[in-house]
């Protein structure tokens, strides 16, 4: 009953803290001011981060699915933080709640159709969420009304003058944020899983002391 109460409880407080980084990211709101300008930093940010919590769960359950469950945990917290900052009288758009689940069901799903095979699961699964995930945020981000807009019409009263959101220039740096992200979170995920894979034997390690 201790592990199965600690795994819960780590996935509950690690998908919180993967939320709380995402929206405190240098910003409120990083996603909706920042996204546009730096796609490529967001989603290798966001692509790893949501890979390291979402195997380490997974492999520490053995059950495919926990990674979406992890990734439901942070999408829902956002959403909060969402209706948290509307209900102060903010914009709808105000945040813009990042798409991780997809990308958690695509590791699932390589977990399962490998017979939970733990080494597929790093490579494949790893590369999959990196791959999709900047193609999901980007299709999110296209539905918004504007985000630097928001960004400039309700500044943060808090925000230090040197994070004052800027004027994209995605063309002058690259012709393709979504590509360039998806490549750089492609490869960086896999060793980032791996990274998660060693903290589940680590966490039996603890456990079993």
């Amino acid at each position: 009953w201790l592990r199965r109460t600690t795994h819960y409880l780590f996935i509950v407080v690690v998908a919180v803290n993967s939320t709380l980084l995402t929206i405190n990211a240098g910003d409120y709101i990083f996603y909706t001011d920042w996204a546009w300008t730096s796609f490529v930093v967001f989603s290798i940010s966001q692509s790893t981060m949501l890979v390291v919590g979402a195997i380490y769960y997974m492999l520490f359950t053995g059950v495919p699915g926990t990674a979406t469950y992890c990734a439901t945990i942070m999408t829902i917290y956002t959403w909060v933080a969402k209706g948290a900052w509307f209900a102060l009288g903010y914009p709808y758009d105000f945040i813009a709640v990042p798409v991780w689940i997809p990308s958690a069901m695509l590791l699932d799903l390589t977990y399962w159709a490998t017979r939970r095979n733990k080494h597929a699961a790093i490579i494949i699964g790893g590369t999959l969420v990196g791959l999709s995930l900047p193609l999901f945020n980007m299709i999110n981000l296209l539905l918004i009304r504007d985000p630097l807009e928001m960004a400039f019409k309700y500044p943060r009263p808090t925000l230090p003058p040197y994070m004052t959101p800027i004027e994209p220039q995605v063309g002058k740096f690259y012709n393709s944020p979504v590509a360039l992200g998806s490549g750089a979170g492609a490869v960086l995920s896999v060793p980032i899983a791996a990274l998660g894979a060693k903290l589940n034997t680590w966490t039996y390690r603890w456990m079993a002391a």
